[in-house]
């Protein structure tokens, strides 16, 4: 006797009940998403880039959307091409890029010294951990991009509120890496240190800085990308020169191409103060080298 269930199963062609169509429609599939998977990651992020710039230039070019609003590629890698010759031929340009990088040094110089000295009270002692920390995740909090209106009432137009804006703003990843790293240090390590009648400098120089350094150049890391943000802000707030203030005026006259172009020699400016920061770490901290170094390793053997 047949039941309700069966009735209604034999109702379906004998190839939905088997499967056989769900196969067909799922093989493709796989094998589609099994060839993207396996591309090269430069293949992979060439084609993404492509694609987008493709679809991008498409919708300018078919008038889906005004230029004056979103330039197209063409233009943007135009005006791109006239920013670089003149920073490598020593134009206007230059001279801006050159202040901006110097108040991002400053500011992440400042940051650096500020953010290890805090860490360590943080990390080695109680009334930092307690007393200080939750101050400085109260500042985190806030949007400190606010803060660069009172850099500029307090110190002025010039390079000391821009450099002072980028050390604020690189300055908390610093503190928290450093704390984080000091705490990293198991009690198993310290007893031991302490079997073998370790003095605390020795404690602190071959135990727990050696743990820190990682942490702390994680802070680094995120905190010279954040001194970039700091110093283009407080410019395009402040006025004055730099990279910064050439967006502004760029913006002001609906030139979205020179703005484009100049944000992407910013994004390069940070990657190559990123990258330094990187290797300065791949450097020093040559026993503790971040798995993606070493897959990078692997992949070029």
């Amino acid at each position: 006797m047949m039941t309700v269930r069966d009735r209604i199963a034999g109702s379906y062609p004998q190839s939905w009940r088997s499967g056989r169509t769900k196969a067909k429609i799922t093989g493709p599939v796989r094998r589609i998403s099994r060839f993207f998977n396996s591309l090269p990651q430069p293949v992979a992020v060439t084609i993404v880039v492509v694609t987008v710039l493709t679809a991008w230039q498409l919708a300018t070019t078919l008038g889906a959307v005004s230029t004056i609003i979103l330039p197209s590629p063409l233009m943007v890698a135009e005006e791109l091409w006239f920013v670089l010759r003149q920073l490598f031929t020593g134009g206007m340009l230059s001279e801006q890029l050159l202040i901006t990088v110097q108040e991002i040094l400053l500011g992440f110089t400042i940051a650096s010294i500020v953010g290890f000295v805090v860490g360590l009270w943080i990390g080695q002692t109680n009334f930092g951990h307690r007393a200080i920390m939750p101050l400085f995740v109260l500042l985190e909090a806030t949007p400190k991009i606010a803060f660069a209106p009172v850099f500029i009432a307090w110190f002025g137009f010039g390079l000391t509120s821009k450099f002072l804006m980028a050390a604020f703003m690189s300055l908390f990843p610093i503190i928290i890496g450093t704390a984080s790293g000091l705490a990293a240090t198991s009690d198993d390590e310290l007893k031991l240190f302490r079997s073998m009648k370790a003095r605390p400098w020795d404690v602190f120089w071959k135990l727990k800085m050696r743990r820190a350094l990682p942490f702390i150049f994680a802070g680094l890391k995120v905190a010279v990308v954040s001194a970039v943000t700091g110093a283009v802000a407080a410019e395009f707030i402040g006025g004055g020169m730099g990279f910064g203030e050439q967006i502004r005026v760029a913006a002001s006259r609906l030139a979205l191409d020179r703005v484009f172009a100049l944000i992407i020699c910013l994004s390069f400016l940070g990657l190559a103060l990123f990258s330094l920061v990187s290797w300065l770490q791949r450097r020093i901290t040559f026993w503790d080298t971040p798995k993606i170094f070493r897959s990078v390793r692997k992949v070029t053997k």
